[in-house]
Protein backbone atom coordinates (compact mmCIF):
# COMPACT_ATOMS: atom_id res chain seq x y z
CA UNK A 1 0.00 0.00 0.00
CA UNK A 2 1.07 3.29 -0.69
CA UNK A 3 2.57 5.81 2.14
CA UNK A 4 -0.89 7.81 2.82
CA UNK A 5 -1.21 11.32 1.81
CA UNK A 6 -0.86 14.13 4.80
CA UNK A 7 -3.76 16.14 4.55
CA UNK A 8 -3.63 19.18 6.93
CA UNK A 9 -6.36 19.93 9.36
CA UNK A 10 -6.94 23.41 11.43
CA UNK A 11 -8.12 21.99 14.57
CA UNK A 12 -8.75 18.23 15.59
CA UNK A 13 -10.57 16.20 15.99
CA UNK A 14 -12.13 16.53 12.63
CA UNK A 15 -15.48 14.87 11.40
CA UNK A 16 -15.19 11.86 8.71
CA UNK A 17 -16.89 13.48 6.37
CA UNK A 18 -15.62 16.67 6.66
CA UNK A 19 -12.10 14.81 6.02
CA UNK A 20 -13.49 12.92 3.04
CA UNK A 21 -14.25 15.82 1.57
CA UNK A 22 -10.75 17.71 2.35
CA UNK A 23 -8.82 14.97 1.43
CA UNK A 24 -10.69 14.87 -1.97
CA UNK A 25 -11.28 11.25 -1.45
CA UNK A 26 -15.47 12.37 -1.41
CA UNK A 27 -16.56 15.28 -3.99
CA UNK A 28 -19.05 16.37 -1.55
CA UNK A 29 -21.11 15.72 1.54
CA UNK A 30 -23.76 13.58 -0.27
CA UNK A 31 -20.90 11.27 -1.79
CA UNK A 32 -19.16 11.08 1.53
CA UNK A 33 -22.44 9.61 3.27
CA UNK A 34 -22.86 6.94 0.26
CA UNK A 35 -18.97 5.96 0.52
CA UNK A 36 -19.35 5.45 4.39
CA UNK A 37 -22.76 3.90 3.91
CA UNK A 38 -21.65 1.43 1.98
CA UNK A 39 -19.04 0.57 4.04
CA UNK A 40 -15.91 1.72 1.46
CA UNK A 41 -14.11 3.64 4.36
CA UNK A 42 -11.58 2.06 6.69
CA UNK A 43 -9.86 3.83 9.51
CA UNK A 44 -7.12 2.10 10.44
CA UNK A 45 -7.57 -0.36 8.46
CA UNK A 46 -11.42 -1.30 10.72
CA UNK A 47 -14.18 -0.08 8.79
CA UNK A 48 -16.35 2.95 9.76
CA UNK A 49 -20.07 3.63 9.19
CA UNK A 50 -20.83 6.84 10.95
CA UNK A 51 -20.99 10.23 9.14
CA UNK A 52 -20.13 11.89 12.86
CA UNK A 53 -16.75 9.64 13.39
CA UNK A 54 -13.93 11.78 14.56
CA UNK A 55 -10.36 11.53 13.43
CA UNK A 56 -7.52 12.69 15.11
CA UNK A 57 -3.88 13.41 13.67
CA UNK A 58 -1.97 10.21 12.41
CA UNK A 59 -5.03 8.19 11.68
CA UNK A 60 -5.03 7.01 8.53
CA UNK A 61 -8.31 6.72 6.44
CA UNK A 62 -9.04 4.57 2.56
CA UNK A 63 -11.22 4.47 0.37
CA UNK A 64 -10.95 2.61 -2.60
CA UNK A 65 -7.09 2.06 -2.54
CA UNK A 66 -6.43 5.95 -1.89
CA UNK A 67 -5.40 6.81 2.03
CA UNK A 68 -5.04 9.96 3.40
CA UNK A 69 -4.39 11.09 6.93
CA UNK A 70 -5.03 14.53 9.20
CA UNK A 71 -1.86 15.97 9.92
Amino acid sequence: MATPQDVPIASEPIRIGQFLKLANLAEDGGHARELLESGLVTVNGEPEHRRGARLHRGDVVTVDGHSARPA
